[in-house]
């Protein structure tokens, strides 16, 4: 990798590869937005954030997660010269769902209606798990919307999945999904009925073949964990092989988690992408 990383000191000193300091300490809190709200749409209010001045990329974060989830990347977009936005998916965070099953397709339009209420016809996604999902899904109905996608720990139909096995990092990471859904959702006791229901989701969609891959017309990179625990490695490979001019890139040393378990090493690659593909703003350049 070329790109010079410009995440924060404190995220270079961060290395939690069993995610026992997110454990102690949570993930540092999103700086003070530029603007945040909700978004009405299809029954719903979907909360966004953003943050920063450039060119915009839309961060979308990974199933029973929030967008506090990327404490870790925000600081580093902004100081990279982009608007950083996040949004809680349907159901998920602040957002509320009505009551149809869930759906990457209903929730690139949860997506869009967010671009569409800050001014943003055109932006570059981050997806995680589930975001990238909903990041390709989105860039492929409405590819005029999309600069490319950082494709993130999915799969794209069901033989891409691992078979479960529990772990220690995993139940840390489920424990504090379980109490950020409990002080920001405002729905009460409703994490189970979340969680199952999003699994529903995540058993049989996309369900994206090599024709729908091969429809893709934006920038693409399939990355993933060199231990991540849900998605095949074969499978990531596949994505990037079936979508024109994509890009496999294998992040050694993490897991489904890198975001949060070494910030530095996962900023470094997503700014290298973005830098690819949209040009970051610098003083003189305006946004």
């Amino acid at each position: 990798m070329t790109h010079t990383s410009t995440s924060t000191a404190f995220d270079r000193r961060i290395r939690d590869d069993e995610l026992g300091h997110l454990a102690v300490h949570g993930v540092p809190s999103l700086p003070t937005p530029v603007t945040s709200g909700y978004a009405s749409n299809e029954d719903a209010r979907i909360w966004y954030a953003s943050f920063g001045a450039g060119p915009p990329v839309i961060l979308l974060h990974g199933g029973l997660g929030n967008s506090g989830n990327w404490g870790y990347q925000i600081p580093a977009l902004v100081e990279a010269g982009y608007a950083a936005i996040v949004i809680d998916s349907r159901g998920q965070g602040r957002s509320t769902r009505d009551e149809r099953p869930y759906s990457y397709e209903l929730m690139a339009s949860d997506t869009r209606a967010v671009m569409d209420a800050l001014g943003v016809s055109r932006a570059a996604f981050i997806g995680w798990s589930d975001g990238a999902d909903i990041a390709l899904v989105l860039s492929r109905e409405t590819s005029s919307r999309s600069a490319g996608v950082f494709f993130f720990g999915c799969n794209v139909d069901s033989t891409g999945a691992k078979p479960f096995h529990p772990s220690a990092v995993i139940d840390r990471i489920y424990n504090h999904h379980v109490k950020e859904y409990a002080a920001l959702s405002p729905v009460v006791g409703g994490f189970e009925a979340m969680r199952d229901d999003l699994g529903l989701m995540q058993a049989g969609q996309p369900n994206y073949g090599p024709d729908q891959l091969g429809e893709m017309a934006v920038p693409v990179w399939s990355v993933l964990g060199e231990h991540d625990e849900f998605i095949e490695r074969e499978h990531a490979e596949y994505i990037a092989r079936s979508i024109p001019g994509a890009r496999f890139v294998l992040l050694p040393d993490v897991s489904h988690f890198a975001p949060l378990q070494r910030p530095e090493a996962f900023n470094q690659v997503m700014l290298e992408f973005l830098g690819l593909f949209i040009s970051a703003a610098r003083p003189g350049k305006g946004s």
